[in-house]
């Protein structure tokens, strides 16, 4: 694995891999098993019990090999979208006790094999249904600890929750935070008529877009068509009142 100094290592992270290629172990680290433990050790870049605030683009080099990778109690933030990319072989992802607030369904694309995901104790209020979808293999998902918002745009978390419960750990502590009125109510208690008004209401962009497309247009048709219409009348009530015009004309001339 070459020569590892000091805390920035590109490798300071929980790695499990089968086996380590080599019994070189980072200088901070403890390495026993095919494991590389590296937390606590208040680096800025990675592992748990540390300072991380971001994982940017191509945050790891390609690792074939690495089953579980753990960030729990740290400052992360932010996720770029292209920050796992390389790590296919992921098993195990741990997010827990962080700050995250939003999560985008590229940033897992690249893990088709990871089986369970811990996403507790952040700052997350919804959860989009596409974060979920990118992972086929996902077994195991934790989401308690949330501020979830349960208003209409809870809907897709919630659909995608009713139809694989099995694979959601702790359910009863996915509880909403807001509204007041439904603090510590759980996500899954939900049924489809609490969302009835939601899929009322709910556009699509596409309808939107038409809106926006078909409303001006009607206006201008309307004003078109009241124009004809009008110009249309004047026309016929100036053409039946000219052959009167016209017959007295000849009634004065012929007295």
């Amino acid at each position: 694995m070459g020569c590892w100094r000091g805390p920035s290592t590109l490798l300071t992270f929980l790695l499990l891999l089968h086996p380590l290629p080599s019994p070189a172990c980072p200088a901070t680290c403890r390495c026993s098993s095919g494991k590389a433990d590296c937390s606590r050790h208040a680096l800025l870049e990675w592992l748990g019990y540390n300072f991380i605030t971001v994982l940017g683009p191509h945050s790891f080099p390609p690792l074939p090999g690495l089953l579980v990778l753990s960030l729990p109690h740290n400052h992360l933030m932010l996720i770029h979208s292209q920050a796992l990319v390389g790590l296919g072989a992921l098993r195990e992802l741990d997010l827990s006790n962080n700050y995250l607030t939003v999560l985008t369904p590229e940033t897992f694309l690249p893990l088709v094999r990871l089986a369970t995901l811990n996403l507790s104790s952040n700052k997350l209020k919804e959860l989009e249904p596409g974060v979920l979808s990118a992972l086929p293999q996902l077994r195991a998902l934790l989401l308690q600890d949330n501020p979830w918002v349960c208003s209409c745009g809870i809907l897709p978390l919630w659909r995608w929750l009713s139809h694989n419960r099995e694979k959601v750990q702790e359910k009863s502590s996915v509880l909403c935070k807001v509204p007041e009125q439904l603090n510590k109510y759980p996500i899954m208690a939900f049924r489809n008529e609490s969302f009835r008004q939601c899929q009322e209401i709910s556009l699509s962009a596409q309808h939107y877009i038409a809106f926006l497309t078909i409303g001006p247009f009607s206006f201008m048709a309307s004003i078109f068509f009241c124009t004809f219409m009008g110009s249309t009348t004047v026309v016929y009530h100036n053409l039946r009142r000219e052959p009167h015009f016209w017959r007295r004309s000849r009634v004065c001339r012929g007295h």
